[in-house]
């Protein structure tokens, strides 16, 4: 008896599944999936252009140690500050020296200058699949507690200039001082193509 039933709830489950295959393999594609929007290729040097964000050549590293390094497919980089375009940087302490808004423009200076080396260890920002993790460290008055404000004009630079593939997990924490008294370092981790 208890072969019978066996075997009977075997044949049912084949025949459910063949007729699951086939039906999917059949059936129109739903309405979600007609509305999807194809991935388009974006050309990420040029949609920096578009942009107007400028890259510069990466400044020398400070002591013995380099702006990237590569270990198979990602792509680790040291701490970069916020360099300005004329080669100067944003220094002082957020809630001390500087406004909430300064800040913000460090930290978004500061995701320039990361592209800048980026873009110098890959020679085409295309080769960039995802933006994986960033490190955000912003230099702090003791009861300034903004600091994940201050690294949103960061995040949101990434995906303004990847898209999706700029969205990344992130940290971000004061501290009391930063390298020459910058505003902000950050660092990253960046998934590549092989």
């Amino acid at each position: 008896m208890f072969y019978q039933n066996y075997f009977k709830m075997k044949k049912y489950f084949l025949i459910s599944l063949i007729a699951l295959v086939l039906t999917g393999c059949n059936s129109a594609p739903n309405e979600r999936d007609k509305e999807a929007p194809k991935a388009e290729h974006i050309d990420f040097d040029k949609h920096l252009k578009d942009l107007n964000i400028v890259l510069a050549e990466p400044s020398a590293p400070l002591a013995s140690y380099v702006k990237t390094v590569r270990v198979g497919n990602l792509v680790y980089t040291a701490g970069h500050g916020p360099d300005k375009p004329d080669g100067s940087r944003i220094t002082g302490r957020l809630g001390d020296d500087l406004t909430l808004e300064q800040g913000q423009e460090a930290a978004r200076l500061t995701g320039i200058s990361l592209l800048s080396s980026l873009k110098a260890e890959l020679g085409d920002l295309n080769k960039v699949k995802r933006i994986v993790k960033v490190l955000g460290m912003v230099q702090s008055a003791p009861d300034f507690k903004d600091q994940p404000k201050v690294m949103n004009a960061f995040s949101d630079l990434m995906v303004e200039v990847f898209g999706e593939k700029g969205k990344h997990t992130r940290s971000a924490v004061g501290m009391s001082a930063l390298p020459a008294n910058w505003a902000t370092e950050i660092e990253m981790v960046i998934e590549v193509e092989d």
